[in-house]
């Protein structure tokens, strides 16, 4: 893993991604500011979205949005070897296996995104 997909540019995605997701917008035509969950696609709560209920598609949501997930490391023992997982490590099980609830890694996280579908 290099430049464009490493720890430190997830977290700007993050960082970005929650930014957007805070943004309101006036509507003349409804009188009120609208949100993210007010347009979003929420396929498992169309009725009345919440944020997050809304459909985003991005590498982030492996880790559910979440920075402390990120973040996450774990001793693993694999046969005779003992090494750390990390985010690396949950990212390829996912990439591989997007609906799986719980990954193989010691981490044990979900590859589930935050809304709950893949």
């Amino acid at each position: 893993f290099s430049g464009v997909l490493s720890e430190e540019v997830l977290r700007a995605l993050l960082e970005l991604q929650e930014r957007l997701a805070a943004a309101t917008a006036w509507a003349p035509a409804a009188g009120r500011r609208v949100t993210l969950s007010d347009v979003c696609y929420a396929p498992l709560n169309p009725k009345e979205p919440r944020l997050g209920d809304c459909c985003v598609n991005s590498v982030t949501q492996y880790f559910q949005n979440n920075g402390t997930r990120l973040a996450m490391t774990a001793t693993q023992t694999n046969g005779k070897e003992t090494g750390t997982v990390d985010w690396r490590d949950h990212l390829i099980y996912c990439v591989n296996s997007p609906l799986s609830f719980k990954d193989i890694t010691a981490l044990e996280l979900s590859c589930t995104a935050d809304y709950g579908g893949p």
